[in-house]
């Protein structure tokens, strides 16, 4: 009894410590001049589905849900954020070259189709994320056709 009090003695402890360490946000509150949807013609129903499913990992400005204040949930978010905008940021669309362009939206379309986007994870706890298949549908065409266009 002693060894197991202990041990979850030690456990809330580093709980306690973890939550510590401080956590850079993604919010500049701002919408770039490079923004996409600045940068190109985006109807406003693709821009619907892309800041509901996919800006909080891939732009500048993500909306955190309120257990992102607490370890261990805020470094599994930092690590989605980080790659996901490493990969694609709508924030910065504009200053790719006409080519990354083109290699984005080809991207886009293929993981949409292929369900490996929006991430099933994000999707787990964030259910207005998951994309209807007409949903699917738009964004797959519209991509496919504005990589035509570089």
């Amino acid at each position: 009894m002693r060894k197991a009090f202990k041990i979850l003695t030690g456990l809330f402890v580093v709980f306690v410590l973890i939550q510590l360490i401080p956590s850079a946000r993604n919010e500049n509150g701002q919408i770039s001049n490079k923004d996409i949807t600045k940068t190109m013609a985006v109807p406003s129903n693709i821009q619907s589905v892309l800041k509901t499913s996919c800006y909080d990992c891939h732009s500048n400005n993500t909306n955190y849900p309120w257990y992102s204040r607490i370890q261990p949930a805020r470094f599994i978010q930092d690590r989605h954020v980080k790659e996901g905008k490493e990969n694609l940021n709508f924030s910065e669309f504009g200053a790719y070259s006409d080519r990354k362009k083109r290699n984005k939206l080809r991207a886009i379309a293929g993981s949409i189709k292929n369900e490996i986007m929006p991430l099933s994870s994000y999707t787990m706890l964030h259910s207005d994320s998951k994309l209807s298949v007409e949903s699917k549908a738009l964004l797959i065409n519209w991509a496919k056709n504005e990589s035509d266009k570089f």
